[in-house]
């Protein structure tokens, strides 16, 4: 009776994932179309794959189209390879989650203070740091040197910061315990195990085949990225990855191929008062209800986001070389795998409407502030502006695909708002 059960419900099972995927690929043209997303993107759910597809190109000057096997920067989403090799470490009893940081950079300023966990868990107190010193041609012993003089956020171990400078370091010690180039390690215990052949560490010398340039805007539209050294900007950024690549780390970590158990329970536990784990974010405030595993990366050009819904056995990751918000896309991919109903993109235009209706609005929601100033209205601070594209309705000047519409009550207050982030829409309402 179950199996028969089985069988009669398969094509409708069938008939709900072609449905999903129609929706997803509407959803990512509509992305194409509006926003200019370049990119590729893969969404998966109980091992079938509802997306998996390239958008826009790889390089603007030849016109070179991005195809699913494009290598693309992971900026930030390096952080968790860096996390897996330090906790591969720990479990060949080379160093400990106590051990300070002083033990392997005795140099570094208050190093007694730091353990290999505060830099894990972002609770370290080292400031986010590196914009300038990724972008110069300085040798590893100057930037150093220059990171060193970096002040403290706060005492370490007292409460959360996100810290590149904390990753960098642990790129460090990685290579003093290992006795390894840091790109080394990771490609022998980590991408090879994994099958991840499309995945390595940026240098400045090597040519990699199918990589996309990435690219970035100005006030005068998208521009090169400048020089990175890849020298210096290691551990927190660095490594180069496709979308499949990407799926079949995805796949590793729920087996202990490469991590046992015992460390991805430590990887996976939110620490401190950002819910951060060990290279990764656990059940961020955009996991819609869902656990969640994710982190997402931006620098210069490049956008990336990685998410791994375990319950659901849920994956999707976006890349773009062109300053995309691949966060907020996999915000609107993610709801419609999960049964959401999502708002397509589409293009804004401004009005002009009478500032005075402002005064009705100003107030805070939950967590956000509308404020008005100088006949305008803003989101949080003068530097987010709301720009009208109705009476009630209104979209973010950094962002189209992230609006705010008011919602009158049975006595015509403005109590409540509609925030759509993505597509995706959440009612708020007015703080009493």
């Amino acid at each position: 009776m179950k199996l028969i059960l089985i069988i009669l419900l398969f094509p409708f099972f069938i008939f709900g994932q072609k449905n999903r995927s129609a929706t997803l690929a509407e959803y990512m043209q509509a992305q194409v179309d509006i926003n200019n997303f370049s990119g590729t993107v893969l969404v998966s759910k109980d091992g079938h794959v509802l997306l998996k597809k390239a958008y826009g190109l790889a390089d603007y000057e030849w016109n070179i189209k991005n195809t699913i096997d494009t290598k693309f920067q992971l900026a930030s989403v390096t952080k968790q390879f860096t996390a897996t090799a330090i906790l591969l470490l720990i479990e060949k009893g080379k160093l400990s989650l106590d051990d300070k940081l002083s033990k392997f950079l005795p140099d570094y300023p208050r190093a007694d203070s730091v353990t290999i966990h505060m830099l894990l868990s972002h609770t370290s107190g080292l400031a986010m740091g590196f914009k300038e010193i990724a972008v110069s041609s300085m040798d590893k012993d100057s930037a150093y040197a220059k990171i060193k003089k970096m002040p403290y956020e706060f005492s370490p171990g007292t409460k959360s910061g996100y810290s590149n400078i904390g990753y960098y370091l642990l790129a460090k010690i990685i290579e003093k315990v290992s006795g390894e180039k840091y790109a080394a390690f990771l490609k022998k215990n980590i991408f090879e195990k994994a099958g991840m052949k499309n995945t390595d560490v940026s240098n400045n010398e090597s040519i990699v085949e199918k990589k996309a340039k990435a690219y970035y805007h100005t006030e005068n539209g998208l521009i090169h990225n400048p020089y990175i050294n890849w020298e210096i900007n290691v551990g927190h950024d660095g490594v180069y990855s496709t979308v499949e690549d990407l799926a079949l780390w995805d796949k590793a970590l729920y087996g202990t191929g490469i991590l046992s158990a015992q460390m991805k329970k430590l990887m996976f536990t939110p620490y401190g008062t950002e819910n951060w784990g060990y290279g990764f974010i656990i059940n961020p405030f955009y996991n819609h209800g869902h656990q969640l595993i994710a982190h997402d990366g931006g620098f210069f050009g490049t956008m990336t986001s990685f998410n791994r819904f375990t319950d659901d056995k849920l994956f999707v990751t976006v890349l773009s070389n062109n300053e995309s918000f691949s966060y907020i896309i996999s915000y609107g991919l993610s709801a419609i795998a999960l049964g959401k109903e999502v708002e397509l993109p589409y293009k804004h235009h401004r009005i002009e409407i009478d500032p005075s209706l402002y005064d009705q609005y100003v107030g805070t929601y939950d967590k956000i502030t509308i404020l008005k100033t100088d006949g305008k209205l803003y989101f949080n601070s003068t530097e987010m502006e709301l720009i009208p594209e109705s009476k009630t309705k209104f979209f973010r000047a950094d962002n189209h695909d992230r609006t705010i519409e008011f919602i009158p009550d049975s006595k015509g207050l403005y109590n409540s708002i509609i925030l759509t982030k993505g597509g995706v829409k959440e009612v708020i309402r007015r703080n009493k």
